[in-house]
């Protein structure tokens, strides 16, 4: 990548994507105040996506101008995140227009020089800076829904947008984009989709499905219906939702618009595997919990019965069952419910189980697990038993289908070949979508994980 060219007097630092499918940031806080001088690379605001603390670097040495946002604002990006004021530099110069004859070329092709010295950069999470010619539009190309597709440019968009560009073969990044910040709405695929890149009528795409899908991400992202009031009297505090606890709401609210959730419960005798447990941690020499024998269990029994290991892509109308098992494993801490992923927990044995629960919890109470790391789950375990409670009614991690929660074990007058004796239950919940598994199933699969427990020494061979 050529160097970024220092700007002329006074130049935009535009918020970035920030991660994969990220259309905006809480600012958390600014580390730096106008008029200060900073250094290329030096953290300028701390700034929370997702689950995620992210650090933003500045993409140059020079003198903040102005700060646009307070603390605790949602910034979209494609947004004025910083203006500079940067002493001693040329001004650009205006980008010459491309010959015919490399018009295909200029698609692939890396910024040019004269892109470059545009004066508006976006950047990386490792704190790389791409220049992006889109975002130095003035509003009257905003306005015309230029999303910077001719020059390469990465184009803004969701990811149920993405999904439904990806369903009809159609590059995004070639997709014109009339949002904010030329950002490309359902809208604009479905015109693309229709007319064709050319601004023809495209007889290869089919218009009814584009529809189809173009309506079910509108209903995803649809905003509330006029809501009743609220009454004023008697509140002790107002806490906006922001941060996890934003995020939280909006994953919780969109799983149930969305999935049919049914519950299943049972008890589990794991009076054995609580003996078996005590004996594998003391020759292991540390601390041991149940949790990963659950694990173990749960990742065993959906090879059994697939159907739970799997996400619904609704944007496509489509099941996909998972040959991968990624673990979902839900965390509680100071800032809100996090819900990190062991990728591949099926491979994995019972200490390497412990010892990722023991990291992704670490990761998640410290704000430092990537973000990488808190998608593509395939099913997820809660463990509410750790806070008291036996039953519950999770909700189901979405776009995922089912969800267990396992319920604080605790000692009970159990039966069993007409003998009666003093055991340990432990309490299971499973949460199912009834659009993807049946009744009878999420039940089948609950009774395997029970005898696998029951069981413990299947779970160690």
């Amino acid at each position: 990548m050529a160097a970024i060219k220092q700007p002329a007097d006074k130049s935009h630092f535009i918020l970035p994507d920030l991660g994969e499918g990220v259309h905006e940031a809480e600012l958390i806080s600014w580390k730096v105040q106008p008029g200060e001088s900073v250094k290329e690379h030096q953290t300028i605001a701390e700034m929370e996506t997702d689950k995620a603390l992210v650090e933003v670097p500045s993409p140059w040495t020079g003198v903040i101008d102005e700060l646009r946002g307070n603390a605790g604002d949602i910034i979209n990006v494609g947004s004025i995140l910083v203006t500079y004021k940067v002493d001693g530099a040329a001004a650009p110069a205006p980008a010459p227009a491309p010959a015919p004859a490399a018009a295909d070329a200029a698609e692939t092709a890396p910024a040019s020089s004269s892109e470059e010295d545009q004066g508006t950069v976006v950047g990386t999470m490792s704190g790389t800076l791409e220049v992006s010619s889109r975002f130095a539009r003035t509003p009257e190309h905003q306005a015309g829904g230029s999303n910077g597709a001719a020059t390469g440019g990465k184009a803004l968009a969701t990811p149920a947008v993405r999904r439904i560009a990806r369903e009809f073969g159609i590059d995004i990044d070639r997709v014109p984009g009339t949002g904010r910040g030329g950002r490309v709405t359902a809208s604009d695929v479905h015109t693309f989709a229709t007319m064709g890149a050319a601004g023809t009528p495209a007889t290869h795409h089919n218009t009814e499905e584009t529809e189809r899908a173009v309506a079910t991400a509108a209903a995803i992202s649809a905003p509330p219906r006029d809501l009743p009031p609220v009454s004023a009297d008697g509140i002790r505090e107002r806490i906006p939702f922001r941060g996890v606890r934003r995020k939280i709401a909006q994953a919780l609210d969109l799983s149930v618009k969305t999935a049919v959730h049914f519950t299943v419960v049972d008890e589990v005798d794991v009076t054995a595997l609580d003996r078996k447990r005590k004996e594998y941690a003391k020759v292991l020499g540390t601390k041991l919990s149940m949790l990963p024998f659950i694990m173990t269990a749960c990742c065993r029994a959906l090879r059994k019965h697939p159907a739970l290991n799997a996400n619904v892509d609704d944007a496509r109308e489509e099941i996909l069952i998972k040959d991968v098992v990624n673990l979902g494993c839900a965390v509680d801490t100071d800032h809100g419910l996090m819900v990190p992923v062991i990728a591949n927990a099926d491979r994995l044995s019972l200490v390497q189980l412990a010892d990722s629960v023991k990291s992704i919890a670490e990761g998640c109470k410290n704000r430092t697990i990537p973000r990488e790391q808190l998608m593509g789950g395939t099913f997820t375990i809660s463990n509410v038993g750790s806070y008291g409670g036996r039953f519950a009614t999770p909700i189901i991690n979405y776009p995922e289908v089912a969800i267990l929660a396992a319920g604080r074990a605790f000692e009970k007058v159990m039966a069993k070949d007409g003998m009666i004796f003093a055991g340990l239950a432990l309490p299971l919940s499973l949460s199912c979508d009834h659009r993807v598994v049946d009744g009878a199933e999420g039940a089948r699969y609950l009774n395997t994980v029970k005898t696998l427990l029951e069981n413990p020494e299947s779970l160690l061979s």
